[in-house]
């Protein structure tokens, strides 16, 4: 709640008209001041007037008067230099150390502010602001959105420069997990990544001349041979090939309820996603330098539209049909691991060397790249924010996930909008 007053302080949301102190003297701000985050008054060098006197200072800021006291303000000498006490319930007088009384001023909104806030924090829907955001200029809906898409990347960024520092600045051991993980697609995602944590590059690299021994190890690391019906043929030869090396090296696999099947269709199975990472280990994994070369989108995706051979060529499970031969990937799953995976890595390695360039060719690869299909786009669609690619798309995720659904709207810009309009009503 009094971060919810200093937030109206800052930003001057209180009701209109006269202000005055609890003893009666008028009030005008003429600066609010600037927020302190750290120990000390709210703000600093503010400027107000009191019945025609200026006063310049520190402002503090309570629910209840009584805080003051409470938190023992009374005896901080950090606190002599404030000049005027802000509430929410005037319920007693404060002073300074020497015993001077500090003026005192119960901060007002309008009804309409109260009753806005309270539909944006309280709301039991998706989106409370929905029915709004239409009436937000396009400046401000693409500052905004701007501001969340590199708040998106940033945080990618942050994550995987945790991994560069665990695996001691290898590039593609980083690709590697961040690839592994993105193959899950958000419902395996987790999943695939403790995968990768468990049977690391440097031990898959020393099988990388063998394709069967790879899919062997991934299939049998992700315990997803336990219960494969094992006849004669290629499930028979994985089966043994994992039994024999999980001998020789002791390998602990996964548990094959770690993987979420139900209600996925068989393309979005494990297995296959599984093989196509094999494919990337064959004869060596060089997958982050060949993204750092390619020369533009068309060579990217290239990486990534792959056909597999052999048994998975025609197979999404170890017990399923044969079916057509079709892409390890679909082009819309290609993008998803261009979105995640490729932009993600492309931003943080030019964070990392200061090559401002590899920052900018990330940003472009989202724009070039069409708009994520899901729930969250489709909500702020509907309630009139276009979308037309990735760059945009990847924003509203990061506005409905760490805005929306954390109700942070006084925060946001939109919100904020919303609330100053309702403010001077």
């Amino acid at each position: 709640m009094e971060q919810l007053m200093q937030y109206i302080w800052q930003h001057r949301l209180w009701k209109s008209g006269d202000m005055a102190t609890n003893d009666g003297r008028r009030v005008r701000v003429l600066d609010p001041g600037l927020l302190n985050r750290d120990s000390g008054p709210d703000f600093f060098n503010a400027k107000v007037e009191i019945d025609g006197q200026t006063w310049v200072g520190n402002i503090e800021i309570h629910v209840r008067a009584s805080d003051w006291r409470r938190h023992h303000h009374d005896e901080d000498p950090a606190y002599d230099s404030v000049i005027l006490h802000v509430v929410e319930k005037d319920d007693a007088p404060v002073y300074r150390r020497s015993g001077e009384r500090i003026p005192q001023l119960v901060l007002e909104t309008s009804v309409n502010f109260q009753e806005r806030l309270r539909t944006l924090l309280e709301s039991r829907t998706d989106l409370p602001c929905a029915s709004t955001l239409s009436q937000m200029s396009e400046l401000q809906v693409t500052e905004w959105l701007d501001r969340m898409a590199m708040e998106r990347l940033q945080c990618k960024s942050g994550r995987t420069q945790e991994l560069l520092e665990l695996y001691h600045g290898s590039w593609e051991d980083v690709c590697y997990v961040t690839l592994s993980r993105n193959l899950g697609f958000g419902v395996n995602s987790d999943a695939f990544e403790r995968l990768a944590r468990r049977t690391p590059l440097r031990f898959l690299q020393k099988h990388n001349d063998s394709l069967l021994q790879l899919e062997a190890i991934l299939l049998g690391q992700a315990g997803l041979l336990e219960e494969a019906p094992v006849g004669e043929g290629y499930t028979r030869r994985i089966v043994d090939e994992y039994a024999f090396l999980a001998n020789k090296f002791q390998l602990q696999h996964m548990d094959r309820s770690d993987w979420k099947l139900f209600r996925l269709r068989p393309q979005n199975f494990p297995y296959r996603r599984l093989a196509l990472l094999a494919h990337y280990l064959h004869h060596g994994f060089r997958l982050m330098s060949d993204i750092l070369e390619a020369g533009d989108v068309k060579q990217l995706r290239a990486l990534f539209d792959v056909t597999l051979t052999g048994f998975w060529a025609n197979h999404y499970t170890l017990d399923g049909k044969p079916q057509r031969p079709m892409p390890a990937l679909s082009r819309g799953s290609v993008d998803i691991v261009l979105i995640n995976t490729v932009a993600t890595l492309l931003y943080c390695h030019g964070e990392s060397t200061g090559n401002e360039s590899e920052c900018n060719r990330a940003l472009s690869l989202l724009e070039s790249i069409d708009s994520e299909r899901n729930r969250i786009v489709t909500q702020f669609r509907d309630a009139g924010i276009t979308c037309d690619n990735a760059l945009r798309s990847q924003a509203l995720i990061e506005l409905k996930r760490n805005y929306c659904e954390a109700r942070k709207c006084i925060y946001c810009k939109f919100g904020h909008a919303m609330l100053s309009a309702a403010a001077t009503q």
